[in-house]
């Protein structure tokens, strides 16, 4: 995008926005403008807007190397280079796309307190320096006049979810005209008007397979492979390179690149390079990078009584004002063959899920292992590199050393929680084994009165017993009295 005429070069600056922590377990490995929902991510959909815009990124500090090889940003977290042009900033948060751009050549846009967007020039922002960006953002607010919109924010992970139809239909909209499509198969069945189906030329769809869009687009991308006997409803999306076996992808589900599913998948976000390979069932959920879900393990979306569903956010549940929400699963979560996840549970980075048979808890902190009702360390963090190293690899994919960088980082930065986390669920299955010890003890112990009952024959018996002995002694003592008194007359 270029400047007004006779001006500068505008030049953008994506920022993270506030609260960043909220969306954790997902922004706990990457920014929150690199989240996905719809076709695209966040930050796709910002360089969309302001298209061959040069860009400079803002991202809390442990993110700052690997955003910089995954974006290909020389520019990151630099307060100089603010000085030198006009700016554009963006909240990575917003759905920018959904909202009409400004007018004026100075301007700050605010949602409920939030700074969403700032278009300054340099002098102003020259003027309103500061030694963080935050702090320039409140300066350029207070020194332009920030004006309050409505718009659409994603603040927590289930807010992904919610958005989602509606992503990918705006991203269908966006390619539908210019995308290259190949002819969908005869042998296809399509339900709905075939217009609003895009695939990829490079994609594979295998017939007998249904694709449904009569509720909504239908995006399949490049070198897809779509197996026979599966389904897909509309809106929905299937990212490159992706396989689907038998599949049941219903509306509202965005799949990214490079994933194998063989499950039931709605209303649900799956980032990529992810497997659910077989059988099971994910529903109003977001999957991070690299996860892979055991054979039939199954997630609750809906509670039985549909009421809100809580999630455990920022050590406390949070109502999501929602009725069906699903699971968060952190990059690199992995469960076990039949593990059942409960209404609104959050498994952290390289959690590790093992089927008890139990519902979990509501939060498996990151780098913990779940298994037996007991929370653990796992095979400690250099175990769980490699094991990572070697699923990547599978997909000819190379953790890079800034990414090794990051999960020690992490794992570090999370030590104080898991210990706490790990030590609370200890005690409270210590706890509970004491409960069954005594309720066992409690059953194999009579009570009193079926103790007494029990008790009253022997009683009676001995009582009888001991008064025909004394009987026996007095007619014995009477004898030899009577014995004795003859003698004596004698």
């Amino acid at each position: 995008m270029t400047g007004r005429p006779g001006d500068r070069t505008l030049k953008l600056c994506v920022f993270e926005g506030r609260n960043a922590e909220r969306l954790f377990p997902l922004t706990m490995t990457r920014a929150t403008y690199e989240l996905r929902c719809g076709n695209t991510t966040l930050l796709e959909k910002i360089q969309r807007r302001y298209p061959a815009t040069p860009a400079c990124y803002f991202v809390r500090d442990h993110l700052t190397e690997v955003l910089r090889r995954r974006v290909g940003a020389d520019v990151v977290n630099d307060m100089t280079v603010l000085q030198t042009d006009d700016l554009t900033f963006v909240n990575g948060k917003w759905m920018v796309e959904k909202t009409k751009p400004p007018e004026s050549e100075e301007e700050v846009q605010t949602h409920r307190g939030e700074v969403l967007f700032v278009r300054a020039k340099r002098e102003t922002i020259e003027r309103n320096m500061a030694t963080s960006l935050s702090l320039l953002l409140d300066n350029l607010s207070d020194d332009i006049g920030a004006r309050e919109v409505e718009a659409t924010v994603l603040s927590y992970p289930w807010d992904l979810i919610a958005q989602n139809s509606q992503a990918i239909q705006d991203d269908f909209n966006h390619v539908k005209s210019t995308k290259p499509r190949a002819e969908i198969p005869k042998k296809i069945e399509v339900e709905g008007d075939p217009e609003n189906i895009i695939i990829a030329k490079t994609a594979e769809v295998h017939p007998p397979t249904v694709l449904d869009a009569t509720r909504g687009p239908i995006i399949i991308e490049e070198r897809v492979k779509i197996y026979p006997f599966t389904r897909i409803d509309g809106p929905s999306c299937i990212g490159r390179d992706t396989q689907v076996f038998e599949g049941k992808i219903r509306e509202g589900t965005s799949i990214g690149p490079n994933c194998r599913i063989g499950s039931e998948i709605e209303e649900t976000i799956i980032h990529g390079h992810s497997n659910m390979r077989h059988t099971g069932f994910l529903g109003h959920s977001y999957m991070g990078e690299w996860v892979n879900l055991g054979a039939l393990t199954t997630n609750s979306d809906l509670k039985n009584d549909y009421t809100n569903v809580q999630v455990y956010v920022q050590g406390k549940l949070v109502d999501t004002g929602e009725m069906k929400v699903g699971c968060f699963l952190g990059d690199h979560a992995k469960t076990g063959i039949g593990v059942l996840l409960s209404t609104g549970v959050v498994v952290g980075v390289m959690g590790n899920v093992l089927s008890t048979g139990d519902s979990l808890p509501k939060y498996i902190p990151p780098f913990c292992w779940y298994f037996g009702g007991k929370l653990s360390r796992g095979l400690g963090i250099t175990r769980m590199i490699d094991t990572a190293e070697k699923a990547m690899a599978r997909r000819n994919v190379t953790m890079t050393q800034e990414e090794k960088n990051l999960y020690l980082k992490l794992h570090s930065m999370t030590r104080v929680e898991r210990e706490e986390m790990i030590q609370r669920r200890t005690r409270k299955a210590a706890t509970r084994l004491e409960g069954l010890e005594r309720e066992s003890a409690d059953q194999s112990r009579p009570d009193a009165a079926t103790a007494k009952a029990h008790a009253d024959p022997l009683h009676r018996h001995q009582k009888a017993g001991k008064m025909l002995r004394q009987r026996t002694t007095m007619h014995r003592t009477r004898r030899r009295a009577d014995i004795e008194a003859a003698r004596q007359r004698t």
